[in-house]
């Protein structure tokens, strides 16, 4: 009985991690497609969306707000996974991941969050960030730290 009860479990387990991997297939598909609706269907109303840019800690309606014009251009962005790890709870109601994608940016590192709602999967939390070879790391610390100094002597007039 036991044997059989840990099997059911895996299946199930298995079911939902499929479904959470079509949503986010779907999500990144939407925006290649420039399909609104369908992008922001797939994100609770709480959703973030954390970009590349330090600044980038855009709140659904903001972030909406900032996506709309690429949206209606037909020229959003292509995101495709070609590496993904997703792990679920045990109550099987919430999910986090990580991916390696394929962008106009070369690859990036996609990771976040989902929670079920209403028996959907939603995408609560998003993070973009460019995957940067540690090789490069000396060289791109020369290109941003300029900006990134005056960023932070901002930011920290604000604590």
């Amino acid at each position: 009985m036991g044997l059989l009860l840990v099997s059911m479990t895996i299946l199930a387990q298995n079911t939902e991690k499929k479904k959470v991997n079509e949503v986010l297939d779907s999500w990144h598909l939407a925006a290649a497609n420039a399909d609104f609706d369908a992008y922001f269907g797939k994100m609770t109303k709480d959703g973030v969306f954390l970009g590349t840019d330090a600044m980038e800690n855009w709140q659904n309606e903001a972030f909406r707000k900032f996506s709309k014009p690429y949206f209606d251009q037909g020229k959003a962005w292509s995101f495709t996974a070609v590496q993904r790890n997703i792990y679920l709870n045990e109550s099987g109601t919430f999910a986090w991941f990580d991916e390696l994608l394929d962008t106009q940016m070369k690859l990036c590192r996609g990771s976040g969050a989902l929670k079920k709602v209403n028996g959907q999967w939603k995408i609560v939390h998003y993070v973009l960030s460019i995957a940067v070879p540690n090789e490069n790391v000396d060289e791109l610390i020369q290109i941003k730290e300029k900006r990134d100094n005056e960023l932070l002597k901002e930011l920290k007039k604000k604590q």
